[in-house]
C-alpha cells in the first residue's frame, strides 16, 4: 500500500534515525552530504492545469486537426505549446506532434487557455512554418463537406491544403505577425527580427533573397498590407482593384445585365447561365472573365473553377485581356508543387483577388470571396478520385452559402442539378431568347430520323452514314472538319468472328484491346498479353472489332479522303488547337481541338454507343459532349453544319432544337416521379458482404429512407469503370475510379453495395448517422472497414 506524501517522509526520516542507532553515520555533521546520498520523498505531482497557467505561455492550449484518416480519430486533439514555440504557433499553422507513438504533421485549429484533458498534454514537437496556410473558413469548410459527404476532416484537408513547399514559407514567414500580436497582446516577436531573408511577393522567380529594405518601399508596403490583413483587416488586393470591364457580353441573355449589375453591387446574385455557341465576340470563357473582374473590381475575391487544363488556359488567355497577370493566379494539380503552393499561399495571404484552376481551386483560401463560378459542372473531371470523392460544384454551393457569395454555373449543356437550383428558386437562369439561339447555333442534322433513312437505308448500320459523308466533302472546302467518337485508342475492344463472344483476359478477366492493326491483343486493363488468341467458348481464331477507337477512325479518313490532313486528339495526346485551315480532326469526348474561326462541320459518331452505357446519366452525359463538340462549329448563318447519328430520341430532339435546359427540366421531372438523384440524395456502401451487412444493421435511419442491397458487383461494372476514355485535368475527360475498402484506387471482384436513398430534408441527419456509425465501427474494429460514397455520379 503506498504512503501518503506526509507519511513517506515521516518513515523516510524515521529509517534514518533507526539506522544511526544501530551503527555509527559516517556522515554525522555534515546534513547538506546527508541530504543528497539519502533518498527523499518524492514531490507530489502538479496539477496539470496549474502546470499550464504556470507556465507563462499565453493561451498555452493549441488544439491540433492530426494527419489521421481514421473514422474515429476525426476530432482536435489538445497539445501543450512550449515557450519557444509560442510566437510561430498561429491558427491554421503545419505543426509536427507525436500522436500514438508516431510523429505526424498535423494544423492548429486555436490556441486556447485551459484543456479538458485531465492529464499531462504532450507538447508540440515542432511548427514547421508560421504561414497560417489554413484560413478559419476552410477548416469550417471542411467540416461542412465532413460531414455531408459522411467523411473525415482530414481527407478534406489533404484536398484543400496544397503540399508545403519550405523554400516558400521561408520566404513569407519572417514577416508575418506572432500569436502574440494576433491574440491582440502586444508584439512579441516583431516581424523581421531574427527571421529569414523574403523575395518580393509577387513574382515567382528564385533570386536571391532581399529584405524589405532592398527591395523598396512597395514591397514594404505590401508586407504591411499583409501584417494588416491577417490582423483583421482588409486583404492586400482591395488597395489596387482592377478598373471594371465592359459588361455589356452580358447583354445577350434575359436576366443577364441585372445579374451583372447585382454583381457589381455586391449582392449575392446566383445564376445558371446557358452558353451561346459560336459567338463571334464573347465565347464563355470572355463571359466568365468579365464577371471576375467585375467581382475583383469590387474589392472582392472570386473562384473559377474548370474542369482540364485546356479550358483553363482558354479562361486565362481571356482574364489577361481584362485585367493584369498579378491579379490572377492559377491553382491546379498540373501546375508542379512549387507553382501550386505558391498560388496557394498568395490567396491566403490575400495577394491576389482572383483564382482560377481545376478542381483543386475549389478550395482556394480567397479573402473576401464575392464570387464562385464553375463552367461545365457536368463533366465528371470535376468529381474528386479521392475520400470524401466530393464535387467541385458541391464545395462552390457550401462556399456561397457560408460566404454570401454570388454563384454562376455555366456550361452549353444544363446539368439535371442545374437545373434543380433553377427549379427551387435557389438561383435564376440566364439563358438567350430563341431567336438569338437560332442565330448563333450551328444546323444539325440527325441520320436516324425517317426522312434520311428512306434516302440512305444503310445509315442506321453504317459507321459513318452517306450524309455525313457529303456533308464533311462540302465542309472541307470551306475549313476544318470535327470527327467525334466515342473511344480512343486502335480497337478498344473486339469479339469472337463466330459465336460474338467478347475476347476477355485470361488473368483478370479484363476487355482485350489493339493498340495498331498488327498488334498482339493486350488486356486493357492489367497489360497481359494475348499471344495467339482463340476464343475460349468455340475456338474460333478469327475476330470481329467490337468498337472502334479514334486511331482506327483517323486511319479510314484517311483512305477515304485521299490528300485531307488528319489529325488525331485522344488519350495522352490531347491538341488545344487546330488552324482554320481543311483537315478532319478526329478527337474523343473532351479533348476536341478549338478551330481558328470556328469548325465547318462536326460528325458526332458513335452516337447511341454513348447513350447504352448502363448508367442514369448516359443520356445526360451523351447530349452534354455533343453540345460541347457542336458549340465549336460555326453558326449556320456561317455554314455550320453538324451531322449526329444517333437514333430518335427526347435527347436526339434536344441536339436538333439545340435546348439544353428542356431536356435538364425533362429528366430532372422523370427522376422526381421515382426518386432518383439529383431528385433525392444517395450514398453507397461498398466492401465485403458481412461487413456490408453488419454497418447497415448499426445505422439508425429515419423513417422513408430506402435501402436496396447488398449485391455484388458484377463483371459489367467493372467493365464500365474502364470504358470511358482517361485524361483527367489534361483535356479530355476521365473515368470516374471506384476505390475499393482496401485503399486501392478500383473496387474489386468480390465486392458488395448497399445504397440509400434519402431526401434533402433528411440529408444533414443520414450522413451524420453514417459518419457516426464509421467512427464507432473503427474505434471497437469489429467490423471491415467499408467505403461510404455519396452523391455517386456512377451509382445508379
Amino acid at each position: 500500500m503506498p504512503y501518503p506524501a506526509d507519511e513517506r517522509l515521516n518513515a523516510t526520516s524515521g529509517a534514518r534515525e533507526q539506522q544511526s542507532l544501530q551503527q555509527p553515520d559516517l556522515l554525522q555533521g555534515f546534513p547538506a552530504i546527508a541530504d543528497a546520498l539519502y533518498a527523499s520523498a518524492p514531490k507530489p505531482p502538479q496539477d496539470p492545469h496549474e502546470a499550464l497557467a504556470a507556465s507563462g505561455v499565453p493561451f498555452p492550449v493549441a488544439r491540433v486537426r492530426v494527419d489521421s484518416t481514421l473514422p474515429h480519430l476525426d476530432r482536435a486533439f489538445d497539445y501543450r505549446v512550449p515557450e519557444k514555440m509560442s510566437e510561430d504557433a498561429v491558427p491554421g499553422a503545419r505543426v509536427r506532434v507525436h500522436f500514438n507513438g508516431q510523429r505526424v504533421s498535423g494544423f492548429i485549429t486555436e490556441r486556447a487557455e485551459s484543456t479538458d484533458y485531465p492529464q499531462r498534454l504532450l507538447p508540440l514537437l515542432a511548427v514547421l512554418s508560421r504561414v497560417p496556410v489554413v484560413a478559419p473558413e476552410v477548416f469550417e469548410l471542411a467540416e461542412a463537406l465532413a460531414d455531408r459527404y459522411a467523411s473525415t476532416v482530414a481527407n478534406v484537408l489533404r484536398l484543400a491544403v496544397a503540399p508545403r513547399i519550405a523554400a516558400l514559407d521561408k520566404r513569407y514567414e519572417g514577416h508575418l505577425p506572432g500569436f502574440s500580436e494576433l491574440a491582440g497582446l502586444g508584439n512579441g516577436d516583431p516581424a523581421g527580427e531574427n527571421a529569414p531573408d523574403t523575395n518580393n511577393y509577387a513574382d515567382g522567380a528564385e533570386e536571391a533573397p532581399n529584405t524589405p529594405e532592398t527591395t523598396g518601399s512597395a514591397d514594404a508596403a505590401q508586407i504591411e498590407a499583409v501584417r494588416a490583413f491577417l490582423l483583421g483587416g482588409f486583404a492586400p488586393f482591395t488597395a489596387d482593384p482592377p478598373g471594371l470591364c465592359d459588361t455589356s457580353a452580358f447583354d445577350d441573355y434575359e436576366n443577364g445585365p441585372e445579374f451583372m449589375a447585382d454583381l457589381a453591387d455586391g449582392e449575392s446574385a446566383r445564376a445558371v447561365l446557358s452558353v451561346l455557341p459560336a459567338h463571334p465576340e464573347n465565347d464563355w470563357a470572355d463571359l466568365l472573365a468579365v464577371a471576375l473582374v467585375a467581382c475583383a473590381a469590387g474589392g472582392r475575391g472570386a473562384i473559377a473553377v474548370v474542369p482540364d487544363q485546356k479550358s483553363l488556359d482558354r479562361l486565362e488567355a481571356a482574364l489577361s485581356e481584362r485585367a493584369p497577370a498579378s491579379l490572377f493566379t492559377r491553382l491546379s494539380s498540373g501546375e508542379g508543387p512549387h507553382s501550386r503552393y505558391h498560388a496557394y499561399v498568395k490567396a491566403r495571404l490575400g495577394l491576389v483577388p482572383i483564382v482560377i484552376g481545376t478542381r483543386a481551386a475549389a478550395y482556394a483560401p480567397v479573402a473576401h470571396l464575392g464570387l464562385v463560378v464553375c463552367w461545365d459542372d457536368g463533366d465528371s473531371s470535376l468529381v474528386e478520385r479521392r475520400a470524401p470523392y466530393c464535387h467541385a460544384r458541391d464545395v462552390l454551393l457550401l462556399r456561397a452559402q457560408a460566404a454570401g457569395a454570388a454563384a454562376l454555373f455555366a456550361g452549353y449543356a444544363v446539368s439535371s442539378e442545374a437545373a434543380r437550383l433553377v427549379r427551387t428558386r435557389w438561383a435564376s437562369h440566364l439563358v438567350a431568347p430563341r431567336q438569338v439561339v437560332r442565330e448563333f447555333s450551328p444546323r444539325v442534322h440527325s441520320t436516324g430520323d425517317e426522312y434520311q433513312l428512306a434516302r440512305d437505308p444503310l445509315a442506321a448500320v453504317a459507321r459513318i452514314p452517306q450524309l455525313a459523308f457529303i456533308e464533311a466533302r462540302k465542309a472541307l472546302q470551306r475549313g476544318p472538319v470535327l470527327v467525334q467518337v466515342a473511344r480512343a485508342g486502335y480497337v478498344p475492344s473486339f469479339s469472337c468472328q463466330r459465336c460474338r463472344m467478347p475476347a476477355r483476359c485470361t488473368v483478370c478477366r479484363g476487355p482485350l484491346a489493339l493498340s495498331h492493326g498488327s498488334a498482339v491483343p493486350g488486356c486493357a486493363w492489367c497489360g497481359h498479353l494475348a499471344q495467339q488468341w482463340r476464343c475460349t467458348e468455340c475456338g474460333c481464331e478469327r475476330w470481329r472489332s467490337g468498337a472502334v477507337g479514334a486511331l482506327r477512325t483517323a486511319e479510314e479518313l484517311g483512305r477515304a479522303f485521299p490528300n485531307v490532313p488528319v489529325v488525331s486528339s485522344a488519350g495522352d495526346h490531347v491538341r488545344a488547337s487546330v488552324g482554320a485551315e481543311p483537315a478532319l480532326v478526329v478527337a474523343t469526348p473532351g479533348a476536341e481541338p478549338v478551330a481558328e474561326g470556328g469548325y465547318a462541320a462536326a460528325l458526332l459518331l458513335d452516337a447511341d454507343a454513348m447513350l447504352r452505357f448502363d448508367s442514369l446519366r448516359a443520356p445526360e452525359a451523351a447530349l452534354r459532349r455533343w453540345f460541347n463538340a457542336a458549340a465549336l462549329v460555326r453558326s449556320a448563318a456561317q455554314g455550320g453544319v453538324v451531322v449526329t447519328t444517333a437514333s430518335p430520341s427526347p435527347v436526339e430532339q434536344a441536339l436538333v432544337r439545340w435546348d439544353p435546359a428542356g431536356f435538364a427540366r425533362f429528366e430532372l421531372d422523370e427522376r422526381s416521379q421515382i426518386g432518383l438523384p439529383p431528385a433525392v440524395r444517395t450514398a453507397a456502401i461498398t466492401g465485403a458482404e458481412d461487413d456490408v451487412q453488419a454497418f447497415l444493421a448499426e445505422l439508425n435511419l429515419p423513417e422513408g429512407v430506402r435501402v436496396t442491397g447488398p449485391v455484388p458487383l458484377d463483371e459489367v461494372f467493372f467493365a464500365h469503370q474502364h470504358s470511358a476514355p482517361a485524361g483527367v485535368e489534361g483535356g479530355g475527360e476521365g473515368d470516374i475510379s471506384e476505390p475499393s475498402p482496401s485503399g486501392a484506387e478500383d473496387a474489386v471482384p468480390g465486392d458488395w453495395r448497399a445504397i440509400l436513398f434519402f431526401t434533402y430534408a433528411q440529408a444533414p441527419q443520414v450522413t451524420h448517422e453514417l459518419r457516426s456509425v464509421r467512427a464507432a465501427l473503427s474505434a471497437l474494429k469489429r467490423v471491415g472497414a467499408v467505403q461510404v460514397r455519396c452523391d455517386g455520379l456512377d451509382v445508379v
